[in-house]
């Protein structure tokens, strides 16, 4: 990448990694459903004018309904669940989480496409589940105050992400990005409409917390939207991808920096198993090529 193209990839993964810590400041007060329905709506109000202009009204308006549907399990339920998260467990656990919704999106392509990974990416899922299965194992507690739930809820939404992924690439493909990115906003928002004002705060919230529901909407959704299909077009689909690394490492420094919590070394190295796993399931590192590509001794002068 350009150094433009680069600092605008750690700007996203920045913005990615900040995420987590103003769903759970705005959870606090809004709640988990309420939180994740003002996100959506701030975005897509951001994005509407943007689509109109762009010219691309008319793309979203054909293929509506599955934009709609897709906005719903790609944003609104998991932003839910992740808000969830939050409240039980720390930032930087939840980001690690998040960071396999490549190889759940390799399992969800395999069963639902066929799209069959090779042994080098079958070794990769194996191995990213090992790393989340150690992760979470001392965590899965679901008695009163444990956080089992809370891990449930994160790889919940990484399955929700794989499956919007898949049925993208089934029923979306050719539909011009800004169409599928603010109309995702929109069924995400009328999705959550109603359970935003059933779980609605009794309480009046505070000026903060309206504050992180707004950079959360406008900065880590619809802005990280604009700048993350702009990355693709410049950069091509398989370097921007490569964002997911980067996205715990500025949610566990967020999260030990802002709100004092441990990083211990136990969740680095299941977070370095994890991630070593989604590269070779997303073919970031394939080490069959690396063989195919390897000088052959004989042949050397």
């Amino acid at each position: 990448m350009s150094p433009k193209l680069a600092a605008e990839f750690l700007f996203l993964a920045a913005l990615w990694g900040s995420s987590f810590l103003f769903m759970r400041q705005a959870a606090l007060e809004f709640g988990p459903v309420a939180t994740a329905g003002l996100r959506v709506a701030v975005a897509g109000a951001v994005l509407l004018p943007i689509l109109v202009l762009s010219g691309h009204w008319r793309a979203f308006r054909v293929h509506a309904g599955r934009i709609l549907f897709v906005g719903l399990i790609n944003s609104g339920i998991p932003f839910g669940l992740f808000a969830y998260a939050v409240l039980s467990i720390s930032t930087g656990l939840t980001a690690i989480l998040n960071a396999t919704v490549p190889l759940f999106g390799a399992l969800v392509a395999w069963l639902w496409l066929g799209d069959r990974p090779g042994r080098w990416r079958a070794v990769g899922l194996a191995l990213g589940f090992l790393g989340v299965a150690l992760l979470s194992w001392n965590k899965a507690s679901f008695t009163p105050g444990g956080t089992g739930w809370a891990v449930l809820a994160c790889l919940g939404a990484t399955i929700l992400y794989a499956v919007a992924a898949s049925y993208t690439k089934k029923y979306l493909m050719g539909i011009p990005p800004m169409a599928t990115a603010a109309g995702s906003q929109f069924g995400a928002t009328l999705g959550l409409l109603l359970p935003t004002l059933w779980t609605w705060p009794a309480q009046p919230a505070s000026a903060g917390a309206w504050a992180a529901v707004g950079v959360a909407g406008v900065l880590c959704t619809a802005l990280a939207y604009l700048l993350y299909f702009r990355l693709i077009e410049a950069a091509g689909p398989a370097k921007t991808l490569t964002v997911t690394f980067l996205i715990p490492v500025f949610a566990i420094g967020y999260g030990a920096l802002l709100l004092g919590e441990t990083i211990t070394p136990w969740m680095v190295g299941c977070g370095i198993v994890i991630l070593a796993g989604v590269a070779l399931a997303t073919g970031l590192i394939d080490p069959g090529r690396w063989r195919q590509t390897r000088p052959n001794p004989a042949s050397l002068p």
